[in-house]
This record gives C-alpha cells, sequence and structure tokens, in this order.
C-alpha cells in the first residue's frame, strides 16, 4: 500500500508546472494547446481552469519552461509502473445503450483480470446513464467510473478525451480496452498520445504474457501477412482497440453488484460545434449481427454468380458477404466486405462459398459458431478453420443446396 506521503507525490507530479523565469512569452505553448487553456499575462504563460495537464505545450516549448506531468510521461521506475491497478473497459454508447462491442470486451476484460489478479472497471462517460449499471455489473465488471454531464450526451472528441486523460491520470489502470468502432478509433490514439503511452489498434486476440505478466496483444501485421504479438513494458497503461464480434459476450449474471465511482471532471472548452444532428439511416447490410452469413469468394468465376449467393443467403434468412478480391474487382459494394480490412463477423452459421481463406479473410470470421466450406481446392486454407467442408465447383455445389433446402421447407 502507498503511503499518503507517497501518494501525494505521485499526485504532485502529474500535474504540469511553468517556469516563470524561463518562460519568454512567445506564445508557442498557447498555440499548440488543443484546449486553449493557456494564456500569455505579463509577457508570461499562465495555465487556466481549463487545463487538463495533457502536456502537449511541454513539447511546443523551446525554452524548457514547461513541465509535464508524469501522468503524461509515465515511463518511469518500477514503483511508477506498479502504481497502476486494474482493467478498464470503455463502455461505448449508442442511442443511450451499450454497444455490443463493450459487452464483449467486459466478457474479455473479466478474463484478463481474473489472471492479473486484479479488478475489472467500467467507464462511463454520458448524461443519465446511471441506470445501465446495473447491466455492466451483470456482464462482469466490478467497479463503474461514472462521469455525467450535458457535455457528454453525446460523442465529442475534445471532451472525452479530456476526460478519459484525466481519470487515468487520476485513477491509474494498468490495462485499458476499448472497441474499434468510429468512434473507439477516434478516441483511443487521442488519449494514448495525452498520456504517452503505446497503443495497439485492431487486435484480434488478448492474452496475459506468462513471462512478463503484460497484456499480449495480437493482430494482423503487414497487410494479414503475419499475426504480430505486441507487448507495452516500459509504459502505463497497456491500451489497445478490438474490433466487434472478435469475442464473444458472457451470459449476464443479474445477481451481481459493484461500486459506482462518480467521477469529476475538469470543464473543457471543445473546439467542435453542433450545427444539426440528422437521424442515422439503417444500414443496408448488417452484417455484424447476422446469425448466418453466406459469403462469396473469386472462386465463384464472375459477378453473376453471386445470384446463387443471395438466393442461398435469402433462404436462410441470413446476409450476403464477400471476399476483398470480389470487392476489388467491382463484384460487390464494399459494405459487404468480410476480413481485416472489411467488417469483423461471429454468425452462428457462416458459408464460404469460393473463398479460398487467406489470412486476412479468417482474421474477419473465424469467431463464427460453425464454419462451411465449399471450395474445388482440396488443399484450400479455408478448410484449415471450417467445421464441415465440401470440395467440389461451388457453380455446382450451390444450385443443388438451394434445392435440398426448397425441398425441405416446402
Amino acid at each position: 500500500m502507498e503511503s499518503a506521503a507517497e501518494r501525494a507525490e505521485l499526485e504532485e507530479a502529474k500535474i504540469m508546472k511553468i517556469n516563470s523565469e524561463l518562460c519568454s512569452g512567445c506564445g508557442a505553448c498557447a498555440a499548440a494547446c488543443p484546449f486553449g487553456a493557456l494564456v500569455i499575462k505579463g509577457n508570461k504563460a499562465e495555465k487556466t481552469d481549463a487545463c487538463t495537464d495533457c502536456g502537449a505545450c511541454a513539447s511546443a516549448c523551446s525554452f524548457e519552461a514547461i513541465q509535464a506531468g508524469s501522468g503524461t510521461d509515465n515511463g518511469g521506475d518500477a514503483h511508477d509502473l506498479n502504481s497502476y491497478k486494474g482493467v478498464w473497459v470503455y463502455l461505448e454508447l449508442k442511442d443511450r445503450q451499450l454497444r455490443g462491442v463493450a459487452l464483449e470486451l467486459l466478457a474479455q476484460g473479466r478474463k484478463l483480470a481474473d489472471e492479473m489478479g486484479q479488478e475489472l472497471a467500467g467507464v462511463l462517460l454520458g448524461d443519465n446513464v446511471a441506470d445501465l449499471a446495473n447491466e455492466v455489473f451483470a456482464n462482469g465488471a466490478d467497479r463503474l467510473y461514472l462521469v455525467e454531464d450535458p457535455c457528454y450526451g453525446r460523442y465529442d472528441a475534445d471532451q472525452y478525451t479530456a476526460a478519459m486523460t484525466e481519470l487515468i491520470n487520476t485513477y491509474r489502470p494498468a490495462v485499458i480496452l476499448l472497441g474499434a468502432t468510429h468512434n473507439g478509433r477516434d478516441l483511443a490514439p487521442r488519449v494514448a498520445a495525452r498520456i504517452k503511452t503505446g497503443l495497439t489498434a485492431d487486435c484480434t486476440g488478448l492474452s496475459i504474457d506468462t513471462e512478463t505478466g503484460l497484456v499480449a496483444w495480437t493482430r494482423p501485421a503487414f497487410g494479414g501477412n503475419i499475426m504480430a504479438t505486441i507487448l507495452c513494458p516500459n509504459h502505463r497503461p497497456q491500451m489497445g482497440t478490438v474490433r466487434p464480434r472478435v469475442f464473444k459476450r458472457a451470459e449476464p449474471d443479474c445477481g451481481r453488484t459493484g461500486t459506482i465511482v462518480r467521477a469529476k471532471t475538469k470543464a473543457t472548452t471543445s473546439r467542435v460545434k453542433w450545427i444539426k444532428s440528422i437521424k442515422s439511416l439503417k444500414e443496408s447490410v448488417n452484417l455484424e449481427d447476422a446469425e448466418i452469413i453466406v459469403a462469396g469468394g473469386r472462386g465463384m468465376g464472375k459477378p453473376e454468380s453471386f445470384a446463387l449467393v443471395s438466393e442461398l443467403a435469402e433462404l436462410l434468412g441470413g446476409a450476403v458477404g464477400a471476399s476483398r478480391a470480389v470487392v476489388d474487382a467491382g463484384w460487390m459494394p464494399a459494405d459487404h466486405q468480410v476480413g481485416q480490412t472489411g467488417k469483423t463477423v461471429a454468425p452462428r452459421v457462416y458459408i464460404a462459398c469460393g473463398i479460398s481463406g487467406a489470412i486476412q479473410h479468417l482474421a474477419g470470421m473465424q469467431g463464427s459458431d460453425v464454419i462451411v466450406a465449399i471450395n474445388r481446392d482440396a488443399s484450400a486454407p479455408i478448410f484449415t478453420v471450417a467445421h464441415y467442408g465440401i470440395v467440389g465447383d461451388v457453380n455446382e455445389v450451390l444450385p443443388a443446396l438451394i434445392n435440398e433446402i426448397r425441398c425441405a421447407t416446402a
């Protein structure tokens, strides 16, 4: 346990300081501040209440007059690193409800926290969202850091970055998981840059390295030709984003309870001005939530053959997917693409038609419950992950399969 003096020393080290004797009043720091929190008075720089101690101004100062706190440069000694505890999951919202990826990360975060012998916490920013706490605890969290304010009613990069940075500097988590959504991919690198730690993006696997006790972040690299495992030994927190549907949700335990920490953050000025909100249109292809996906690859031979894929998908009540090669050839629109550069899916049934199974494609669908592969090449990589395989011409197999299903349901 840290003593009161040690804790006070750590808190003091987090605060950004300005040495007025070295400051020339040049204004470079004020120009670099993303929050407009520095002003020049009497030819000297001064902080305002909007300062979040992010440290962006320190690198802009040519006179070394600004000392950034350890919260913005946490590659210190072992004592500093050991003071970071716990696994955090950033709980992204959509229409005031937890997004599916948040629940998936709570399940995986629970496994990591148990293996590390630490607690799992959710971080929730929003306006009047305390009623979601029971769902967070039911899905595995021990603690919920809750920040409620009207300014967090919608995602704002400036507001959310400042709040997350302050929470991290105050409570010092060891690990942070975020969803690789549009907002998650925007927020994660901003926060990582503020606190000067590493960030592994688009992970497809998370585990604890047995030798170091660090999180082993696994993701495709070099265009998906290899799988890289990345460690972050010298900085905290260890951060990474994970695509939706990579991990399975846990079965909620409605009897679980936890601790709510109502955290307060400094108000900050946002550079974003909201002009108008437009109701989002429903996606024409919702592959992420589909229970059954029938996907076609270059082995279909020609774009007209995708009529068979669509017919089978319609019969089964599923969605149509496609490989990157098919999308690049213009046979199918990009919103049908499954794989590393497309969508990550985990349906109950995935039927791969004429797809060879390159690692980039496998990264986006190998979490499916049941994989059925149809390919004329018996040595195609897709068969290494398939639960059921049919070796044959897909343009002959699909009509026969469609006919059997029609007869069975007639």
